[in-house]
């Protein structure tokens, strides 16, 4: 008898339960419906976003960041880039091949004299060059004298090549700063929305909050662009003096070798 209880026990639980679960599975089948249509809307949605540009998009960004502290830092990097621009033209116009400079050099030196050396320098455009040109201009008063305009106006050369270079690193350093000043004054002003309209509304906490974010994306975008740029333009210096520093050995030890066999 027990046993028969327990069985209908049994049925009426497993009854039960596929009851339910075909009553629910309308309400399943709705929710599916209900989500796929939610996921095409938006799906709809982002290609709708996404057909925009990205220079439209960083146009809408920039307009929701201010023009006020945007514009500043806009300006940054405009003059951050022409600055470094400059730079990188003009050391690429100063890179000379200083073995093949060396080579004419002492060929000049030894059939022509220090008149025929000093023209070949005159021929030749770069920083290295013209630290040749002003050895020769004392190398008929003494060694000690070629090597000591060689060391002066070496120093003349290396402040020509960073030129301008402390302006960039200033860039650097004053476009994220203007971004957090940027950021901190948006997040007062949205703390002002927020005191005025006695309420804290998330909405308007988000909104305040991302259009003083901009500023600071803004901003650090600008300082990677041009720390780039610099880190090249400081290679490029550290490049051209060490070429400078060896081509003085080199000329130092021409001179030595010409008076010795003069």
């Amino acid at each position: 008898m027990k046993k028969l209880f327990s069985i209908m026990a049994i049925a009426a639980l497993v009854f039960a339960g596929s009851f339910t679960a075909n009553a629910a599975a309308p309400t399943t089948s709705t929710s599916l419906v209900a989500a796929s249509t939610v996921t095409l809307v938006q799906d709809d949605v982002s290609e709708e976003v996404d057909n925009r540009t990205w220079h439209q998009k960083l146009k809408e960004r920039f307009i929701q960041g201010g023009p006020g502290f945007m514009g500043i830092v806009l300006v940054c990097l405009i003059l951050g880039l022409a600055m470094a621009i400059e730079r990188i033209i003009f050391l690429n116009l100063s890179t000379t091949n200083t073995q093949k400079l060396a080579e004419s050099v002492e060929d000049a030196l030894k059939s022509g004299g220090v008149d025929a050396a000093k023209e070949v320098c005159r021929n030749t455009k770069g920083p290295v060059a013209s630290i040749y040109y002003q050895g020769l201009e004392r190398a008929d008063e003494s060694i000690e004298a070629a090597e000591k305009a060689v060391v002066a106006y070496g120093g003349v050369q290396m402040g020509q090549l960073e030129k301008n270079v402390s302006w960039v690193s200033l860039f650097i350093a004053l476009a994220p700063m203007l971004g957090f000043m940027g950021t901190v004054i948006g997040m007062i002003t949205a703390f002002d929305k927020i005191e005025a309209a006695g309420d804290m509304n998330p909405s308007l906490v988000a909104g305040g909050i991302k259009v003083a974010l901009l500023t600071t994306v803004f901003g650090l975008v600008v300082a990677i662009i041009l720390q780039i740029f610099y880190n090249y333009i400081i290679a490029k210096i550290d490049s051209i003096v060490n070429s400078m520093e060896d081509a003085s050995i080199t000329l130092i030890d021409m001179l030595i070798d010409y008076k010795n066999k003069k």
